[in-house]
C-alpha cells in the first residue's frame, strides 16, 4: 500500500523534534514529534468507502494486515511523519493555557491522484506531550459516536472533518464516564480522522498569548498558502481577506448546524477548525424536542453556554478570540473589526436564506419573521420533534390546512391538545402565505426535503450502535451508515427516523453526554 506523504506542516513550520511523550511546554514550536502507541490486537469494525476512495485507497488495502497496523498506530508507512499539534484556547470562556493534540496524532498529509490534500490524523493512538496526565486513549463509544457523525454531517452538506477507519485495539481503557468516582474498563478505539487541514482558532491563540510574533506570522503565511490557495496570490491585503474569509466560513457552519438541529457541546475556541469546518466530536447531540436552551454536554448544564440558540453568538465570540490572537501580526484592528462585522452580515444572510428554505418559501418577506418565530415558539412549548416536524409540515396542501398531518411530531398528546388551536391558527397563517407563492405543493415539497433531512443520527439511535459493538455485533452502525448516505431520502426504514422513544430519556448516552464520551 503506497500513500504520496507531503508532510508541509511538519516540514515548513519548526517544532519539538524530540521524540519525548511526557507532558510538557513545547514554546517556539508549532508541533511535538509523537509517534503512536503499539496496541495489542487490532481489529477493523469498519470504514468509510467514500473517504477510502478521496485517499485512492481500494478495499483490498483496507482490509489488509498493513492496513490494520498502519491505521491503529503499530507501524509507520513510509513517508508518515507523526506529530501532535501545539493550540492553546478558550474552554469555557476562560484561557486554558497550552492544551494542544492530547490523544490525537497526525501521520501525515497525502496528496491524491486528484491533486487533493489530506491530513490523516489517529485519534486515540496514545500519549503526546499535550496529554496532560492523560493517556492518549479513546474509547469505543466515544471513537464509534465521531467515526458516525464525521460521515452523517458530510452527506447531510455540512463542512466537517472525515473519518476513514474505525480500529478496536484489544486493550482495555479505564474511563470514568459520569466523572462521578466510578471508573470502569472499556473495549479502546481508534478513528482516523481526514480533513484538508486540522489548523484550529488555537493554534494562533497560543503564540499570541507567549508573544511569539515572528512564529505567528508564519503560521498566518504558511495557513493562507496551503489552504487558501485562492488568498494565497493576492497582494498585501491577504490577511485582511484571509480573515474575512475565516469569518465568512464560520457563519456558514453555525447557520448550516441550526439548519439540521444539530449542537456541537464543545465550542471552544480550540475546537474551531479555520477552515469553517465542523471538528472535534465529543458531546454533541441532535435536538429531538425542539428546545433553543438545550446542551447535550453535562459539563454545561448549568451554564448551558453551548446551547442550541447559543451556537451563533459564540460563534462570534470565539471569533473576537481570535481576532484578539491576529492584532499584533496585522496592519490595524480596524481590518478585524471588519472581518467581524463581515460575519454580523453573513449570519444573519445565512440564517434568513436558511429559514426561508426550511418552510418552503419561495422568497423572504417582512412578516416571516414573526411566523417563523411562532412557530418555534409553539414547538418548542408543546415539546414537537424538530426533524419530523419539518418532514410533515412538507407535506401540507396550501388550500387545505390539516393539523393532522403535524401530530406524529409531537411527543406529548395531552401538549398536542392543549396546542391544538394555536397550532391550526398557526398552520391558516401559513397555507394564506403559501398561496401568495407561485409553486406547485408538490415542488415546494420536494424544495424542502431537500434541506429538511429525514435522518439525522439521534443519540439514541448511536447509542444503539454502540450496544451492539460491544458485543461484537456491527450490523447496526452499518444500518445507521447506510441510512447517513442518505438521509433527505423518503424510504429510510422507520426504526431508523422515528422520535426519540421515552426509554431514551433517562438511558446513558442517549441525551445528555459527558466530555468523555
Amino acid at each position: 500500500m503506497r500513500l504520496d506523504f507531503d508532510n508541509r506542516f511538519v516540514n515548513e513550520l519548526p517544532g519539538d523534534q524530540s521524540g519525548l511523550l511526557q507532558s510538557r511546554l513545547t514554546p517556539g514550536a508549532c508541533w511535538a514529534a509523537a509517534h503512536p502507541s503499539q496496541v495489542a490486537k487490532p481489529r477493523l469494525l469498519a470504514y468509510s468507502r467514500e473517504v477510502a476512495e478521496l485517499l485512492d485507497l481500494q478495499d483490498e488495502q483496507i482490509r489488509s494486515e498493513e492496513f490494520l497496523n498502519a491505521f491503529s498506530g503499530n507501524r509507520l508507512l513510509p513517508g508518515m511523519s507523526p506529530y501532535a499539534a501545539r493550540y492553546g484556547g478558550h474552554q469555557f470562556g476562560s484561557w486554558a493555557g497550552q492544551l494542544g493534540d492530547g490523544r490525537a496524532i497526525s501521520l501525515g498529509e497525502i496528496v491524491n491522484s486528484r491533486g487533493q490534500r489530506w491530513e490523516l490524523q489517529l485519534k486515540g493512538a496514545g500519549a503526546t506531550p499535550y496529554s496532560r496526565r492523560a493517556d492518549g486513549r479513546a474509547v469505543l463509544r466515544s471513537s464509534l459516536r465521531e467515526f458516525l457523525c464525521s460521515e452523517a454531517m458530510h452527506h447531510l452538506g455540512i463542512p466537517t472533518t472525515r473519518a476513514l477507519s474505525l480500529i478496536a485495539t484489544g486493550d482495555p481503557v479505564v474511563r470514568d464516564m459520569f466523572y462521578d468516582g466510578n471508573p470502569i474498563m472499556e473495549p479502546g478505539a481508534i478513528v482516523c480522522r481526514v480533513s484538508s487541514s486540522f489548523i484550529r482558532f488555537g493554534n494562533f491563540e497560543i503564540l499570541a498569548s507567549y508573544g511569539e510574533r515572528d512564529l505567528l506570522n508564519r503560521l498566518i503565511s504558511f495557513t493562507i498558502d496551503r489552504d487558501f490557495p485562492e488568498i494565497s496570490t493576492q497582494s498585501e491585503d491577504r490577511y485582511a481577506i484571509w480573515f474575512r474569509t475565516v469569518c465568512e466560513g464560520t457563519a456558514s457552519l453555525v447557520a448550516e448546524w441550526l439548519r439540521v438541529g444539530f449542537v456541537h457541546g464543545v465550542m471552544n475556541t480550540d475546537n474551531m477548525s479555520i477552515l469553517g469546518l465542523t471538528i472535534d466530536y465529543g458531546p454533541y447531540g441532535w435536538v429531538d424536542n425542539f428546545d433553543p436552551g438545550w446542551t447535550p454536554n453535562t459539563t454545561d448544564a448549568d451554564w448551558r453556554r453551548y446551547a442550541l440558540a447559543n451556537q451563533p453568538s459564540i460563534s462570534r465570540w470565539n471569533l473576537e478570540r481570535l481576532a484578539e490572537a491576529l492584532e499584533t501580526a496585522f496592519p490595524s484592528r480596524s481590518i478585524l473589526d471588519e472581518g467581524l462585522a463581515h460575519f454580523d452580515e453573513k449570519l444573519q444572510e445565512n440564517l434568513s436564506s436558511m429559514l426561508t428554505a426550511k418552510f418552503g418559501l419561495a422568497r423572504t418577506q417582512d412578516e416571516d419573521a414573526s411566523l417563523i418565530e411562532d412557530a418555534f415558539e409553539l414547538m418548542h412549548r408543546a415539546s414537537v420533534d424538530m426533524t419530523e416536524f419539518f418532514r410533515s409540515l412538507a407535506k401540507v396542501k396550501r388550500h387545505t390546512p390539516d393539523l393532522s398531518l403535524l401530530k406524529g411530531a409531537f411527543y406529548q398528546e395531552d401538549l398536542y391538545r392543549d396546542h391544538e388551536a394555536k397550532f391550526d391558527a398557526w398552520l391558516g397563517r401559513y397555507c394564506a402565505r403559501l398561496s401568495g407563492q407561485s409553486d406547485e405543493d408538490e415542488e415546494r415539497r420536494l424544495r424542502m426535503n431537500a434541506v429538511n433531512p429525514r435522518f439525522v443520527p439521534r443519540n439514541y439511535l448511536a447509542q444503539q450502535a454502540i450496544d451492539a459493538a460491544m458485543q461484537n455485533d456491527m450490523t447496526v452502525l452499518e444500518k445507521l451508515m447506510e441510512a447517513a448516505r442518505r438521509p433527505y431520502d423518503e424510504d429510510i426504514p422507520p426504526e431508523l427516523t422515528a422520535k426519540r422513544p421515552d426509554w431514551a430519556l433517562d438511558k446513558p448516552g442517549c441525551s445528555m453526554l459527558s466530555c468523555s464520551s
